[in-house]
């Protein structure tokens, strides 16, 4: 089950980078100077409430593009789906780290954005204990010390219903996934699954024996998630439709019973749009479960990227004005203070947002980049600062036009910022410390282009990216801020190799201390055989090791993989995600962990996940 969600994200992840270099070898005439951009008209209408179940329905069928329904599936659902046997359901129309719990131990966690925000995934570690989601499984193992490594306990949640990510907070696991009821039917020559996300929170004060404390379920496809304190706060979508003449609303499901969410609770913007979905943000107390769930549903356009701050939620999604082909996207603020959930304001930005490093919140101010295309699909990048009401205080616009936009990433007053175009890689480093005036200060140009970066210290960033076909990793220097240089790089030597970090951050692994980068790496190679006077192709996959310093720059300390063979194909031996505890470094794939020793990669034990 997991395997088919790794599968997509590599196959994926190469088919962008490809085309990203077909369209970059298409634009000419680059300029790296920002290009005067006409703002977006700052008009922001209050959200509202319905009145009543036929208002709703009246303005699905006049304000939307469309009131039939259609599959919007998110790729949690796409992969369970698919291992359902509904591939034809699949249709669409359109420097921070989470901490652990033993502070005994030294060890790494959950690479986050934002610190004391964590985020969910599908291995976290608590110091002594990992704990994995694989198989449609949730594994707890004591992993160190590493010779008494084992499973000593596994979860399973039945037929068609799939563990996704997980969060752990002292004695507390959460799981949240998804439970599927199949079609009997077809609708409008579609599938319409029934699809819900359930929250599950045990205690495993007992690590042997986990206990089910409460369980919150709501219709609609899991989207996203964060952690602060003992907040959960989650993201569930659904699209809103009309079928045999019935409008279906979000449900939601607790041991009290089914309840559904009346329109009156529903908020929506006075406007309309090709498609509508209903975005559900819960807040569940983790410890005291006993604490009523609390819930805001906003019916908006699908929503594409979430942000969140130590007091805010943000969510965007793209909208596109069909006559001039202008791209937008829509931002919603909703306040978080344990479980209150209040919608706050809302605006629009020209562009798309790339992910969710392109956002930041900073001193009261909102800062997203984005980029656009004209009516030529010429691209440019383009900064926008918001204050708090989500209205636009400051810009910068059209950004090395005829370039695509690769990655941001913003820390305190500065925002670093990627593009690329034909093979080359401009690195800009932005100052946003005047929110009305932000400046580009300086820009360096590489071969190549970087899908990911992260901090390594006040004055380095680290970069993740593509030169030639091949994983590249650089190290810049940003202390000279109209300057910045390239002070070492790595690239991997093959025909063709990719990360999963190019589309994952959560499989980046990185410790100042200990002068540790590690990334997944996939890679395929071209052999000679003289016997049959002919080459050959197989593929590796496992992790790259490097010690990274600014000293000794970037070098590779070795590899570890999990495969028994050269294999052709993507299997279920992938490592997808790594992380230590004192000496020990860990690997995880879909099939096992593997334990080495840290300072020579030394293998110690595998331990099959079954």
């Amino acid at each position: 089950m997991q395997r088919e969600i790794k599968k997509k994200t590599i196959l994926y992840g190469a088919t962008a980078i490809l085309l990203a270099i077909c369209i970059g070898a298409l634009c000419i005439g680059v300029s790296v100077l920002p290009l005067d951009i006409q703002p977006i008209p700052q008009v922001t209408q209050a959200l509202e409430t319905f009145s009543s179940y036929e208002e709703i329905r009246n303005f699905l069928i006049t304000r939307s593009g469309t009131y039939t329904p259609y599959a919007s599936y998110s790729p949690f659902d796409a992969a369970a789906l698919r291992s359902e046997g509904y591939e034809a359901a699949l249709i669409s129309p359109n420097p921070v780290f989470s901490g652990t719990d033993d502070k005994s131990l030294q060890s790494s966690s959950t690479n986050i954005q934002v610190a004391g925000v964590d985020e969910a995934d599908t291995v976290k570690n608590e110091g002594r204990y990992i704990y994995v989601v694989s198989n449609s499984k949730v594994f707890i193992l004591k992993a160190y010390p590493p010779e008494e490594a084992e499973i000593v306990a596994s979860m399973s949640f039945g037929n068609s219903t799939y563990p996704w990510e997980i969060f752990i907070n002292e004695d507390r696991l959460v799981v949240l996934g998804s439970q599927y009821t199949m079609p009997k039917d077809i609708y409008w020559n579609m599938y319409l699954i029934n699809v819900k996300t359930f929250a599950n929170v045990y205690d495993v004060s007992d690590k042997t024996h986990p206990v089910l404390l409460t369980n919150f379920t709501i219709s609609g496809s899991y989207f996203n998630s964060r952690m602060i304190g003992d907040y959960v706060y989650f993201v569930v979508s659904q699209p809103a439709y009309i079928i045999y003449d019935t409008v279906i609303l979000p449900k939601l499901y607790t041991t009290s019973g089914m309840k559904e969410i009346t329109p009156c609770e529903i908020y929506y913007s006075d406007g309309t749009d090709s498609y509508y979905v209903y975005s559900t943000i819960v807040a569940i107390n983790i410890q005291e479960t006993g604490e009523e769930p609390n819930h805001l549903t906003l019916m908006i356009g699908g929503t594409s990227h979430m942000y969140v701050s130590l007091q805010n939620i943000y969510v965007t999604y793209p909208k596109v004005t069909h006559l001039t082909h202008e791209s937008q996207t829509a931002i919603y603020r909703i306040r978080v203070e344990r479980r209150e959930l209040e919608e706050e304001a809302h605006g629009t930005v020209a562009g798309q947002v790339l992910g969710q490093f392109s956002m930041d919140e900073y001193n009261g101010y909102f800062r997203i980049a984005t980029e656009t295309r004209d009516i030529s699909w010429v691209p440019s990048s383009n900064l926008f600062v918001l204050d708090m009401n989500l209205t636009v205080v400051g810009s910068l616009t059209g950004i090395a036009v005829g370039e695509r936009f690769d990655s941001a990433r913003f820390i305190e007053n500065r925002c670093y910022l990627s593009t690329s175009v034909i093979q080359q890689d401009p690195f800009f480093v932005i100052d946003v410390e005047n929110a009305t005036e932000p400046k580009i200060l300086g820009y360096l140009k590489i071969p190549g282009f970087t899908r990911y970066l992260h901090p390594y210290d006040a004055d380095h960033i680290i970069g993740i990216g593509i030169d030639s076909s091949n994983v590249k990793i650089t190290l810049f220097d940003v202390s000279n801020v109209s300057s910045p240089s390239n002070v070492s790089q790595y690239a991997v030597n093959a025909k063709w190799s990719y990360s999963l970090v190019l589309d994952d951050h959560k499989a980046f692994l990185f410790d100042y201390n200990k002068s540790l980068l590690a990334i997944p790496v996939s890679l395929t190679q071209m052999e000679y055989d003289p016997l049959s006077n002919d080459y050959s192709y197989w593929s590796w996959q496992g992790l790259y090791v490097l010690n990274i310093s600014l000293s000794g720059g970037i070098t590779l300390k070795g590899n570890i993989t999990h495969q028994q063979i050269k294999e052709s194909y993507w299997s279920s031996n992938y490592v997808t995600r790594s992380l230590y505890i004192e000496d020990v470094l860990y690997t995880v794939s879909e099939s096992k962990i593997m334990l080495n020793y840290l300072n020579d990669l030394a293998p110690i034990k595998d331990i099959p996940l079954a």
